[in-house]
């Protein structure tokens, strides 16, 4: 199997002078529990790279030496429209059915009005398919039925365009496991390689469908079915290829159920793009991309509602998704990016859309590198356990930006009483072991709810983190229930005052909290200013905000610092934020005392859980 080799990405620019004289600790196992049904290596941490992801999985059965054969050993069948001529003992034609029963490789051209290629084989080796211009449509199955082989490979040809179909009444729309239920059908391990094109029609069920693994290399393929759009019962791995999926159902599935290493889907390489009336990419264990383009539509977009008994997620692994590379983008009705166990981002660009939460895991959530943009949820990321070490985030989220161990899965869409639609109440009740954790990286939030909400711990150790919170005081731009611990890195948290809430007053390193008299409205910008008159931070807000916390090295406990609104930022920006300003015209508005909470708020450390 070619494994490509991981990405490594660097983090997005930091405040560095924010951050002169800061030591932080990474601390990079965000959780072990898992609440999926399935159980696989990776489901017990969210601390785990794409190499190790892919080695706690079966190994694929594609193999060099599958794509190799002698072009004087080629058997050739030509399609005639209503039957086809072929020499050789080991194809029979009976109208329009055409039989392959022995192991070989066989070049196909021409085409059936309406008939079938059958691959029944006993013998041990590969039966290669080598599609040279081929047209292929039955009324009443599949149009290539792959009934028994030890293993097909299906080679499209160089410059060839190649085209398989069902029809809406074919046998398989039936609910009978037997029959075969796409227009492409295997019940052997199925490799789609070669340079030509393939587009497949899956108008009773399934487009291409494999009761074994199917691996796709190179090929260029379209696929449009009525249900899944293609499916690798025990694995489906995309290595190169150039697919597009149209799907009523899910677009890619793998739905082993009794085997902990099997139905994973891997992206190594290749563009995938995937329009889906149910989830985009559904896995029985893991999602793993580790390169390539892959762009997901699921259930008519971030904008669409999902039925109550309908699932709509852009990537779902149930025991994990794992990123590591690549460029992938997703707009789902339901959550972007879903697992039952655990997520990890260690590279990658993720731009996502949702309906409801931006990243969901169940258990544990981890991201240590790449680039993660939320541009559109209810939630942005949401775990029983939180971990950010690296990487850059921005996330933009009608309720809370980041959700420790609250919410329902599916409670961005919630129907009568608040129940959620779409989904299931989330299993975060079974650990009761709740933290976000942050050791690294950037981070912007932008919520209407609570900006960062932990319904246990919250402990900031490096990184750059910057809140815009909610405008009304039912929320606050920081929200914990248990400890409230800075050690280093830099925060900085605007939002209402109602609900305001400071570091514990245990935290080792310094902290600021101000509530303004009155609403500083957006566009405004404000500096805090040290007694001796250096400029700690500058910060422009885009929008309303009567509540600032800001923590960072420069800050020392007991000292007084100045708050001056008016003049302007300057320098890099990281969410308004900039390490330097120009306070030229601006007036004080308030003075506060390093470490001690501002009045009128939730006060520090511990306070009440809004979910």
């Amino acid at each position: 199997m070619r494994r490509p080799t991981p990405r490594t990405f660097i983090p997005a620019l930091l405040v560095a002078a924010l951050l002169t004289g800061c030591a932080s600790t990474a601390d990079t196992t965000a959780g072990t529990t898992t609440t999926s049904p399935a159980t696989s290596a990776t489901s017990v941490s969210a601390d785990v790279t794409v190499a190790e992801a892919l080695a706690a999985n079966t190994a694929d059965h594609d193999d060099a030496a599958d794509h190799e054969w002698a072009e004087a050993d080629e058997i050739p069948i030509t399609l005639t429209g209503d039957g086809a001529t072929a020499d050789a003992a080991s194809v029979t034609v009976d109208g329009a059915t055409v039989t392959i029963t022995a192991a070989g490789t066989y070049r196909i051209s021409g085409t059936l009005d309406d008939g079938q290629i059958v691959v029944d084989s006993a013998d041990d080796g590969i039966v290669r398919l080598i599609l040279d211009g081929v047209d292929v449509t039955s009324s009443t199955t599949a149009a290539v039925a792959v009934t028994n082989a030890d293993e097909v490979v299906v080679v499209l040809a160089d410059g060839s365009t190649n085209t398989l179909a069902d029809a809406a009444t074919s046998a398989g729309a039936a609910a009978d496991t037997e029959a075969p239920n796409a227009a492409l059908y295997s019940t052997a391990d199925l490799t789609i390689t070669g340079t030509g094109a393939l587009s497949v029609d899956g108008n009773a069920n399934d487009g291409i469908a494999s009761t074994d693994g199917l691996v796709i290399t190179a090929a260029t393929l379209t696929v449009d079915a009525v249900d899944d759009a293609i499916r690798g019962k025990d694995y489906l791995v995309i290595d190169g290829a150039t697919v597009t999926a149209t799907a009523g159902g899910d677009g890619l599935k793998s739905d082993v159920v009794d085997d902990a290493a099997a139905g994973y889907i891997a992206i190594l390489a290749g563009t995938v793009a995937v329009t889906a009336g149910g989830d985009g990419l559904q896995a029985t264990t893991d999602v793993i991309i580790a390169d390539g383009e892959v762009t997901v539509d699921a259930g008519g977009g971030s904008g669409a509602t999902v039925a109550a008994d309908a699932s709509a997620k852009g990537l779902k692994g149930d025991v994990s998704v794992v990123v590591g590379g690549g460029q992938v983008a997703v707009d789902a009705a339901d959550d972007a990016v879903h697992s039952g166990g655990a997520v990890t981002i260690v590279g990658g660009e993720l731009t996502l859309a949702s309906g409801d939460d931006g990243v969901h895991a169940d258990g544990a959530l981890s991201v240590s590198g790449g680039t993660v943009a939320v541009t559109e949820s209810y939630e942005g990321l949401e775990s029983a356990t939180i971990t950010i070490s690296g990487g850059d985030v921005s996330i933009t989220a009608s309720d809370d930006g980041i959700n420790v161990a609250g919410g329902a899965d599916g409670s961005g869409q919630q129907g009568p009483g608040g129940a959620p639609v779409g989904g299931t109440e989330d299993e975060f009740a079974t650990t009761g072991d709740y933290s976000l954790t942050i050791s690294g990286g950037t981070i912007v939030v932008d919520s209407d709810g609570d900006g960062l909400d932990s319904n246990g711990s919250m402990t900031i150790s490096g990184g750059t983190t910057v809140v815009s919170g909610p405008t009304t005081s039912g929320n606050g731009a920081l929200d914990v229930d248990g400890t409230f611990d800075v050690s280093g890195g830099v925060l900085l948290a605007a939002g209402s005052a109602g609900m305001a809430m400071s570091p514990g007053d245990t935290s080792a390193q310094g902290w600021v909290s101000v509530a303004f008299d009155s609403t500083q409205v957006a566009g405004t910008v404000v500096h805090v200013v040290s007694a001796d008159g250096t400029e700690i931070a500058a910060f422009e807000s885009t929008k309303d905000f009567q509540s600032l916390v800001l923590s960072a090295a420069q800050i020392t406990s007991g000292e007084s610092y100045t708050v001056y609104a008016g003049g302007s930022i300057s320098g890099v920006s990281v969410g308004g934020m900039t390490a330097d300003g120009d306070r030229t015209g601006a007036t004080e508005v308030a003075t506060a005392t390093a470490g001690e909470a501002a009045a009128g708020g939730m006060g520090m450390g511990a306070g009440p859980g809004r979910r």
